[in-house]
C-alpha cells in the first residue's frame, strides 16, 4: 500500500511504500472494543471510598430503650439508618484493571490505522518540523493539509516545539508515535504523521513472516 507525502505547504511531493500487515487489515469491531474498555478501565483510580457503621466515629450505646416509647426500635447512632451512620454497599478503593494480550492490542491499532489509511484520515507529512513555536505556524500548516476538524498529531520523538505550537489549538493533540493508542485513534479525526513517525509504528506493529509482531 502507498500513502501520498505532503509537504508543509500541503502539496504532495511523494509517495511511500506502507505496511500493509499495518495498514491494510479487516476491521474487527470486537477487538477495538475490547481493548477501548480495557484502557478507560485502566484509566481509573478506584480510589472512592466509604465508611461501613463499623468504621464511623460515634458511640455505640443504644439510643434510648427497647420499648414503651412508641418509637421505631433504634441501636446505635452509627446505624446505616441514620443520618451521619455507616454506609451499606458503599464503594471502597478497588483496581478496575483489565488483561489483555499484546496481539489483541497490537491488533486494535492496526484496524484503526487501516480504516483511517482506507479513509484518506492519515496525513503524511515529509518532514513535521517548524522553525518556531508559533501556533499560527501550525494552525496554518494543519489548513494546508486539509485538516477539516479534531486531528492527532503524531511526532518521531517528544518534540517540543510541536507541542507548544499545537497546545492552544481546539480539538488538537500531540503524541511520540511509540505511545499511539485506541483511545486517541478514535476520539480524532485525522493523524498527521511525519515519514520517520510511521516508520516507528511499523516498527512496532509489523506482522513478520513467522507470525510476531514488531
Amino acid at each position: 500500500m502507498q500513502l501520498a507525502v505532503r509537504n508543509l505547504a500541503g502539496e504532495v511531493v511523494d509517495n511511500i511504500d506502507v505496511d500493509s500487515s499495518v495498514f491494510e487489515v479487516p476491521l474487527n469491531k470486537a477487538v477495538v472494543h475490547q481493548a477501548m474498555v480495557r484502557q478507560l478501565a485502566n484509566a481509573r483510580l478506584g480510589t472512592a471510598d466509604t465508611k461501613t457503621r463499623a468504621e464511623v466515629a460515634g458511640s455505640t450505646r443504644k439510643l434510648y430503650k427497647q420499648k414503651h416509647t412508641g418509637r421505631a426500635r433504634k441501636g446505635s447512632a452509627k446505624s446505616p439508618l441514620l443520618k451521619g451512620g455507616g454506609i451499606t454497599f458503599g464503594p471502597h478503593p478497588r483496581s478496575y484493571r483489565q488483561r489483555m494480550p499484546k496481539k489483541m492490542r497490537h491488533l486494535a491499532l492496526r484496524c484503526l490505522l487501516s480504516a483511517k489509511a482506507s479513509s484518506g484520515e492519515i496525513l503524511v507529512v515529509d518532514q513535521l518540523k517548524l522553525e518556531q513555536p508559533k501556533t499560527a505556524e501550525m494552525a496554518r500548516v494543519l489548513k494546508a493539509l486539509g485538516v477539516t476538524s479534531s486531528a492527532l498529531v503524531v511526532t518521531h520523538r517528544p518534540e517540543a516545539g510541536i507541542v507548544r505550537s499545537a497546545q492552544n489549538l481546539q480539538g488538537i493533540r500531540t503524541l511520540p508515535a511509540e505511545l499511539l493508542n485506541v483511545r486517541d485513534l478514535l476520539t480524532y479525526n485525522y493523524v498527521v504523521i511525519g515519514v520517520d513517525g510511521i516508520r516507528v509504528v511499523e516498527s512496532g506493529l509489523a506482522v513478520k513472516a513467522s507470525g510476531r509482531v514488531g
